[in-house]
């Protein structure tokens, strides 16, 4: 795996999280066959037989079922029963974040938690950009692996769209994946 092309998916899976797909999101994904055949063959195989504005609703009902009316893609959310998200550094992954001298304006987000799925994928993508290797395993351990692989698997049983289905394996799939790639590549040195 190159660099490159973990970068683009730690974006890609970053605004996949972030927010219902918009219009231009989805004409960009439907003309991304490469793309489309990484995340699922189902997925394919529905963009290319779906109009885009069937498209836009059935996601944009499935994203808001998924992620809004069910449970947050919030590390805190999922971890914790309260439902209570910690401010500034008492929140574990904000302290990880300012270790790392990653700049986070919550006044410039619609997202309103920090260890939302989306900025921890960002934060991943950042991470990548500076070969920080041994930040991103310690990341994966001590957050995301935590709890992205089994709520991705929860959400998945969930989901309605071939998109979201095949979103969830992918995402576990490329996370365990990455792992894999970064332990071989520290011990190699």
């Amino acid at each position: 795996m190159n660099t490159e092309y973990r970068r683009y998916i730690y974006a890609f899976l970053s605004r996949v999280m972030s927010n219902i797909p918009d219009r231009r999101f989805i004409t960009d994904l439907k003309n991304n066959q490469q793309l489309l055949e990484v995340i699922g063959e189902e997925t394919k195989a529905w963009f290319d037989t779906t109009n885009e504005e069937e498209l836009y609703s059935a996601l944009n009902t499935d994203y808001t079922s998924l992620f809004f009316l069910n449970t947050q893609p919030v590390e805190s959310f999922v971890l914790d029963a309260k439902n209570e998200t910690l401010v500034g550094l008492q929140n574990p992954v904000m302290a990880f974040y300012f270790t790392h001298g990653f700049e986070l304006n919550m006044d410039q987000t619609e997202l309103m938690a920090p260890d939302h799925l989306s900025i921890e994928l960002a934060f991943m993508q950042m991470l990548v950009f500076r070969n920080e290797m041994k930040a991103q395993v310690q990341f994966m351990d001590e957050h995301l692996f935590m709890w992205v692989i089994p709520y991705m698997l929860g959400m998945k049983s969930m989901a309605d769209t071939p998109f979201y289905k095949d979103i969830c394996d992918f995402m576990v799939e490329f996370l365990c994946s990455d792992y894999e790639y970064l332990h071989q590549e520290i011990a190699n040195g």
